[in-house]
């Protein structure tokens, strides 16, 4: 089983990496990095990159598609090589997925039509314009397209596709390895739960960017 993750310029981390904790650990799963061009690919915050093994032309069937979101996904919302790539493959993937404002790009490419999915709750209301229904939840099927919520719900969308994939111990087995039981300090993770002040504040801050 082939994992594919695209890699963009200013992708976030952990919509990644999250993922392939979980998926790298699946029995029988080969995970491949993936980008345009082959080498190194900076983060978001421009200080870790991430080295793409193989450009997208070399990676033409993977049984799993991710693409992880980040700042740099504005890049990527018109037609070009990663459109075309994602439209390929999605052909024959036996699963598309995305984290965060991936499913933006998802969206663009034209896969989400007619779609539930969902995004980080800041992009949750552009999935409209690309004809997919927003859900406000963390991780979302409709059919082979599973998408999560921002960031850290990408280690939840990957453990329901191992569960999909080797069977609910398989996912237990990694889950308690990776020592995966969430407790955060605050209780700011969504903005129905985040002081209105703060949620406010990113709004704004996320209208000027």
């Amino acid at each position: 089983m082939r994992v594919a993750i695209l890699l963009y310029d200013r992708f976030t981390t952990l919509d990644a990496t999250g993922p392939y904790e979980v998926l790298g650990r699946v029995p029988g799963a080969e995970v491949v990095f993936t980008a345009e061009r082959t080498g190194p690919v900076r983060n978001d915050l421009g200080s870790l990159a991430i080295v793409a093994d193989a450009a997208l032309g070399e990676v033409e069937s993977p049984d799993i598609v991710l693409v992880p979101g980040g700042p740099g996904q504005r890049e990527l919302m018109t037609d070009g090589p990663v459109h075309d790539w994602l439209r390929a493959v999605d052909a024959t993937s036996t699963w598309t997925t995305s984290v965060c404002t991936g499913s933006l790009i998802l969206g663009a490419a034209g896969l989400l039509t007619g779609r539930k999915a969902t995004s980080h709750w800041l992009a949750l209301d552009q999935l409209p314009s690309f004809g997919a229904e927003p859900v406000s939840e963390r991780v979302v099927v409709d059919g082979k397209y599973v998408t999560a919520a921002g960031v850290s719900a990408g280690i939840d969308m990957a453990l329901t596709l191992a569960g999909r994939i080797a069977g609910d111990e398989a996912a237990q087995r990694i889950q308690l390895l990776t020592e995966y039981a969430p407790a955060p300090p605050y209780d700011a993770g969504r903005p129905d739960t985040a002081p209105a002040e703060i949620v406010a504040g990113m709004r704004a801050q996320a209208s000027r960017s």
